[in-house]
């Protein structure tokens, strides 16, 4: 691998994120909350280090896959690093792995936190939570339609089965096209949700938060109590949508501005998320009912919906305590979590593409036990998928499955609970945010041991970046020559 190159890269990366470290110091001088020193101090920190790094490693050799899988995953590593730093300059949080974790929360947009008190910490810092979220939703957005893609890896191998043409995975040609045209839907879509929000009563600092929040599919809020606070059915209804848009394709949403509205009917994964939802919405209205949880259908049919596409696109958000709720409404909040959103979308989870996949292979493995000589294959949408794309969903599934039990089993060795443990590794692991147990939606990360926030902060890192992004780097033959 060649390092040099890789740390040029780093630099170049640390610079841009000293630029963005600059952008909540406005926020400070408005509310005064005295962080804007921090963030200044935390700007010229990333941009000197980063244009050490730039001018210092100098390279003419091309970038090649195994660059790609360092620069990718030391990239969001640096980001949660660097992007501590406000928080521990200002002291308004003084741990450096409470810092770490906050960062990497917002930068996966997972979501979970370690902050007890959130209306009381400094505004600015609240700007900066929620716009790391923001960009660490656009930023996994490119990744998986325009980079992972050409490292092997992610979920847009799996949009090459349902279109055709050697680029079907990218609206344009070049890399930066596609993260032009995204960027453009993404900044439209924010720009009308927080317009939105502003006509339901929210002030301009509160709307664009959570609709940075939103959008990336993070979850982090300005209130103690989450979207909860402002007890408004409009609010939640805002929001819901725009949690729904958030875990759809981005590639579709494109289309869609283009006229091309019919590509959300003819995209079979689309389909399954829709249904999905309106699925467990379903069963959670009635199990809510039968549990005399609600008596009002519309109240039901409110934070019924809601929950379901917070979990589901892996937001977070939460306008009930869905512990108080039926058991088993629970466990189907639960299973919504490993699904998670659509391939190219900012939500995180296993996808709901390889979950439909391996349903698709487990019944073609069914039919052949029957009919032994016929030849079925499997399809996305009209199109067959590629065996290697099906070898690559059964590796990602086994590892995701196994990562699974190995983080339970050391948050175990930490002390917590089964629920609780588990819960926290699926929350961040599928970048949800708050799980069951000790880290309900009404609770927080804080007292979990160093050893265990450790641990979900590798969990964050390798959930956000598909898993073998991250674990690749593991395999002494991928730093050999």
């Amino acid at each position: 691998m060649n390092l040099i190159l890789t740390l040029r890269i780093l630099g170049a990366l640390l610079i841009c994120l000293s630029g963005t470290l600059l952008l909540p110091i406005p926020f400070s001088l408005f509310y005064k909350d005295g962080a804007w020193t921090a963030f200044l101090f935390s700007a010229l920190i990333s941009l000197i280090i980063g244009s050490l790094l730039f001018y210092r490693c100098q390279s003419r050799k091309d970038m090649s896959v195994r660059e790609g899988f360092a620069i990718v995953t030391f990239g969001w590593s640096f980001f949660a690093l660097f992007g501590a730093l406000p928080y521990l300059l200002s002291g308004a949080i003084t741990a450096p792995i409470d810092a770490i974790f906050e960062t990497m929360s917002g930068f996966t947009t997972t979501g979970s936190t370690i902050l007890t008190q959130i209306e009381g910490f400094p505004p600015s810092l609240l700007f900066w939570r929620a716009l790391t979220h923001w960009m660490g939703g656009m930023g996994i957005i490119v990744l998986s339609l325009a980079i992972l893609p050409m490292l092997g890896v992610g979920g847009m191998q799996l949009f090459k089965a349902e279109v055709p043409g050697p680029t079907a995975d990218r609206l344009k040609p070049r890399i930066q096209d596609t993260a032009t045209l995204l960027w453009g839907v993404y900044l439209l879509l924010t720009v009308l949700e927080t317009f939105l929000l502003m006509l339901g009563g929210m002030s301009f600092f509160d709307a664009i938060c959570h609709a940075f929040a939103t959008l990336a599919t993070g979850g982090f809020s300005t209130r103690d109590a989450s979207v909860a606070a402002y007890d408004s059915a409009y609010i939640d209804g805002i929001i819901t949508l725009f949690m729904f848009l958030a875990g759809v394709n981005f590639t579709l949403h494109f289309q869609a501005l283009r006229g091309r509205l019919r590509d959300f009917h003819r995209n079979e994964e689309f389909r399954c998320y829709l249904g999905i939802t309106l699925f467990a919405t379903l069963l959670l209205l009635i199990f809510n009912w039968s549990g005399g949880i609600y008596q009002s259908f519309g109240d039901n049919l409110r934070y019924s919906l809601f929950q379901v596409c917070s979990i589901l696109t892996t937001t977070g958000f939460g306008t009930a305590d869905y512990e108080l709720w039926p058991v088993i409404t629970q466990y189907i909040l639960v299973l919504l979590m490993f699904i998670g959103g659509c391939a190219g979308s900012t939500g995180g989870g296993i996808k709901v593409a390889r979950v439909l996949l391996l349903f698709k292979h487990a019944q073609v493995q069914l039919f052949r036990l029957i009919h032994p000589r016929a030849v079925r294959l499997v399809k996305l949408g009209t199109r067959p998928v590629d065996r290697e794309v099906i070898h690559a969903i059964l590796g990602f599934f086994a590892l995701f499955i196994g990562v699974f039990v190995t983080a339970s089993l050391l948050m175990a060795a930490c002390g917590m609970d089964l629920i609780s443990g588990g819960a926290a590794v699926v929350a961040c692991l599928s970048n949800i945010g708050p799980g069951l147990g000790t880290v309900g939606p009404t609770d927080n990360y804080a007292h979990i041991p160093v050893l265990g926030k450790s641990v979900l902060i590798f969990c964050m890192l390798m959930g956000r970046l598909e898993l073998f992004t991250v674990l690749v780097l593991f395999f002494p033959s991928f730093w050999r020559k």
